[in-house]
């Protein structure tokens, strides 16, 4: 008797046992959190003339108003200019102020600073530098990065991309380079980083050969959102089937408005987005 109690006990302590162990056990696998950049939602205000010429490597406002930079190489029709000049919103016309010599030179980002122009090529690793005023050439420089692609500023450095992950600041008087920027997202590193604008202390960015502008934090690196602009490639191809990759980002920090376009595309469109 004694020895079928005890049997039974022992069968009770290794069920419990085994009941215990299935109640520690998780029912479901813990899921990561979603660090994907969230998207930003635009608005089209309205879509002005651009010269479909135009090769677009910079766009920018200074003192309300646009300048667009251009690049070329030799193998490219001769309608196609290695310059930067002001643009007319009402026709698209681009008024040349400098055009460099397309034979050497594949024209690049520009940016203003302290009454002067600043102006990369593309393999060269030569820039140059201009009177914001005149655009009398005065001088050239060259810089660390393999490449030269877009060009901004925060009011003290030249802010320039390379077609890498990393956004290069310069001093913009010995053309050191003082910080390197990251660029980053949920996957690591973000490559083809290419034509910048800084708003309200975010850097813009395109992204080569994709229809994104990643708004990026100037203190981490990180991709912080993310627009895409599907929409616009399609309406510019529709338009004007030689158009090309999105490029190109201006803010007119007068009136908050923003300014988008691509190489070769028939339209500069006004976006609305919050910031």
């Amino acid at each position: 008797m004694n020895r079928v109690i005890a049997f039974f006990v022992l069968i009770c302590f290794l069920t419990a046992c085994n009941n215990n162990d299935r109640q520690d056990t998780p029912t479901e696998t813990t899921k990561t959190p979603d660090n994907t950049p969230p998207l930003i939602n635009y608005s089209v205000i309205k879509a002005i003339p651009h010269d479909t010429s135009a090769y677009t490597e910079g766009l920018l406002f200074h003192d309300g108003q646009l300048y667009e930079a251009t690049g070329t190489e030799p193998e490219m029709p001769e309608s196609r200019k290695s310059m930067f000049g002001t643009v007319d919103l009402a026709t698209g016309k681009i008024t040349p102020k400098v055009t460099i010599d397309r034979n050497k030179y594949f024209g690049e980002g520009i940016v203003f600073l302290d009454g002067k122009v600043y102006q990369l090529t593309y393999t060269t690793k030569v820039g140059f530098i201009y009177d914001a005023k005149t655009f009398k050439k005065l001088g050239e420089f060259t810089f660390p990065s393999k490449e030269g692609w877009g060009m901004t500023t925060d009011g003290v450095h030249l802010i320039m991309s390379d077609g890498s992950s990393n956004i290069n600041y310069l001093d913009p008087n010995s053309f050191r380079l003082v910080r390197v920027l990251g660029v980053t997202d949920n996957n690591g590193p973000v490559s083809n980083i290419n034509e910048l604008e800084l708003i309200k202390g975010y850097l813009y960015a395109n992204q080569w050969q994709t229809n994104y502008i990643l708004k990026i934090d100037t203190t981490s690196g990180k991709v912080v959102g993310k627009m895409n602009l599907d929409g616009l490639e399609n309406d510019a191809r529709n338009k004007y089937p030689g158009a090309e990759v999105l490029n190109g980002i201006a803010y007119d920090s007068t009136n908050g408005k923003v300014y988008v376009t691509g190489k070769l595309w028939p339209s500069i469109y006004e976006i609305k987005f919050p910031f």
